[in-house]
């Protein structure tokens, strides 16, 4: 796997592009994420419960994680989105990607699609395939902002998710359905599924580093040890001691 770094014009929008290239058949437990993605096949094949993925696709917020195969002699480039980054290029409301993923020419229409699904295949090198994605979405791009989301994002990260989404309402002055719908329409779920998400993405993170799990399921708010388990079973498919005992592939 390699890590590519957005240009700077897209910088605000792209966290990453990372290029995954595998010389055999592999399976990798792809955890949800508080980001949209892009995936870009530009050769092999790629599964998911025994059904090929789209070529060219958009994955919104998952609640669970999702195990991805990778037939031998596959590649693509994964277009990682800052948290409100896809809003810039897709003009639907964000949430209605939620625990999916869809073809990219449902959203960006299809002659469109088309051509760079061709021309990704055409394309050698890495580098080259990089700079094509780069026009494709600068072509989409129109840049717009929503501070009062930003701002909550700003807390809701602050705090690893732990707050009170009618709190930071308030302090918004603001109500709670209006957030949660400017909330929802660019980062693709509620500030609730949101706040879900990253607790246990902290959790795991943390966890791989050898922290106890007692601690941190306290630090991040679980009491009861079996709705913890509930919960971290739900995000990665596996429980605790199933999923620290395997390293991740990337």
């Amino acid at each position: 796997m390699q890590r590519w770094e957005p240009s700077q014009s897209l910088r605000p929008y792209i966290r990453s592009y990372l290029v995954i290239e595998n010389g055999q058949e592999q399976i990798n437990r792809l955890l949800p994420d508080t980001t949209i993605f892009m995936a870009l096949r530009f050769r092999g094949g790629l599964y998911q419960f025994g059904r090929e993925l789209p070529a060219l696709s958009v994955a919104g917020l998952q609640k669970t994680a999702r195990l991805i195969n990778y037939v031998p002699d596959s590649g693509n480039v994964i277009v990682q989105f800052e948290t409100t980054g896809a809003a810039a290029f897709f003009r639907l409301p964000l949430h209605e990607l939620y625990g999916s993923q869809v073809a990219l020419g449902d959203l960006a229409g299809d002659s469109w699609v088309s051509q760079l699904e061709e021309q990704l295949s055409e394309i050698m090198t890495i580098s080259g395939k990089i700079a094509l994605i780069e026009c494709f979405l600068l072509e989409r791009l129109k840049a717009q902002r929503d501070p009062l989301v930003d701002f909550s994002l700003k807390k809701i990260n602050s705090t690893n998710g732990l707050v009170r989404i009618k709190s930071l309402a308030a302090d918004l002055c603001i109500s709670q359905d209006a957030l949660e719908k400017r909330f929802r329409r660019v980062v693709g779920s509620t500030p609730k599924q949101y706040t879900s998400i990253l607790r246990m993405k902290t959790i795991v993170e943390t966890g791989r580093k050898g922290n106890s799990l007692t601690e941190l399921a306290l630090a991040a708010g679980f009491f009861d040890q079996a709705h913890f388990n509930k919960d971290f079973k739900l995000f990665t498919g596996q429980t605790p001691t199933e999923f620290f005992s395997v390293p991740p592939l990337w």
